[in-house]
């Protein structure tokens, strides 16, 4: 008999690790409206529209590092994204005015994108079994984005012994050093000889022709409005609406006592849930249809949504929120990212899952930006949650519709 495949395999763990150091940075984001306002005098917008900007920046550059993966290397793709990477934070750091700013982190959102989850889920989806795949996804979309965890609260912890602009030189030598796990990539893509018979034209001329692709591309955009709205602006949401912290209770008896860094602790919270939901969520992938997981992830977040705001928001409303909003958090990302795969094919999936990724980076720019843009107009984020919880609704209408089968094999069928 032979031994069933292993789970982790060197390029499960570098991959994961590498998407550890990629995603506690990007998490941390949030932490710096504040600071930064604050330093300049500039309206909330300002530094939203440079967050929102990354985004935009790193949806762009998901397909075209995932084309130069496939061309030349994931590695190479990987060493230029993290040295992107660095130099956008480092110049960022010395940034005095919202244009260069906002410039710079156009050139952070692509070291985003070609260190991050588009090109690494694709070498992890391929180096995976057929039976491994789903949950190998999982773990590696639930080890990253436990950089989440580390990462805000990391941002606090340095904002409290050094300038904003020295924890931007900080994260900068972080993701160069996290090249050190490069060697457990490997070097070789998996493909069966169907996917190598066909060019990168042909297979983007039968996804652009696939309704299926479309509904999948359309249904990603509110995963990416919810994250980049709630990364960017959760932290100042909870700071300056919150409740106050009891002296009694068992948060200040943590050491958290001011809503600053409750609100720290709730994008850490978001990231530690959302390990067991990655998890729960590739292990799910791998039993039942992906689509409907996907919709009832979406009617989760709505729901949890609906009730946080219209409650009065107390610190135990902002904990329970953010557990349960954690559980759903990326949880689509090993499903929708193995949902491409498994209808068009592992030898393209990072260049297919990055048009579909591209979608849900136009919905991060919007809900960092609108988040932003409300709250200076109207001086609070209320209108920009009811935006979300909208569009959350509609993403898990259109997955319903999805054809989950195969190309090949829906060609053999029509034949």
């Amino acid at each position: 008999m032979s031994r069933p495949a292993s789970l982790f395999t060197p390029v499960l763990i570098g991959g994961s690790l590498i998407l550890l150091v990629n995603f506690a940075i990007r998490a941390s984001f949030g932490v710096f409206q504040i600071p930064v306002a604050e330093e300049f005098g500039w309206p909330r917008a300002e530094f939203s529209l440079a967050i929102a900007i990354q985004n935009l920046a790193w949806g762009f550059g998901q397909p075209l590092f995932g084309a130069f993966a496939e061309r030349f290397g994931d590695r190479k793709a990987i060493v230029l994204g993290a040295v992107l990477y660095a130099v956008g934070l480092a110049l960022s750091s010395i940034s005095v005015t919202p244009g260069q700013i906002q410039m710079l982190e156009f050139l952070v959102g692509f070291g985003i994108a070609g260190s991050g989850f588009g090109v690494i889920l694709a070498i992890v989806g391929r180096a995976a079994s057929d039976e491994n795949r789903s949950v190998a996804l999982g773990v590696a979309t639930a080890i990253g984005s436990a950089g989440q965890v580390i990462g805000a609260p990391l941002a606090e912890g340095l904002l409290t012994i050094m300038p904003w602009q020295g924890v931007f030189l900080v994260f900068a030598a972080l993701i160069l050093g996290a090249m050190v796990f490069l060697p457990l990539l490997g070097r070789g893509q998996a493909a069966s000889k169907e996917e190598i018979s066909d060019t990168l034209g042909q297979i983007l001329g039968k996804a652009f022709r696939d309704p299926s692709f479309t509904l999948i591309f359309v249904g990603f955009f509110s995963c990416g409005y919810q994250l980049g709205f709630i990364t960017a602006h959760f932290p100042a949401f909870v700071t300056e609406f919150c409740g106050p912290i009891a002296p009694g209770s068992i948060l200040h008896g943590l050491g958290v006592t001011t809503t600053s860094a409750l609100g720290a602790v709730a994008i850490a919270l978001i990231g530690l849930s959302n390990i067991v939901g990655s998890i729960t969520a590739g292990w799910l992938g791998k039993r039942y249809t992906k689509k409907y997981l996907l919709a009832w992830i979406y009617v989760g977040r709505t729901v949890a949504s609906i009730a946080f705001i219209l409650m009065p928001m107390t610190p135990l409303s902002v904990l329970v929120y953010s557990a349960v909003m954690g559980s759903l958090w990326l949880a689509t990302v090993p499903l929708t990212s193995g949902l491409v795969g498994y209808i068009y094919g592992l030898r393209y999936m990072g260049t297919l899952y990055g048009i579909v990724f591209f979608s849900h980076q136009v919905g991060s720019f919007l809900g960092v930006w609108l988040g932003g843009r409300m709250f200076d107009v109207y001086g609070n984020y209320t209108a920009v949650w009811w935006v979300g919880i909208g569009i959350g609704a509609l993403s898990a209408v259109v997955h319903l519709p999805v054809k989950e089968v195969p190309l090949r094999l829906r060609a053999q069928a029509a034949t």
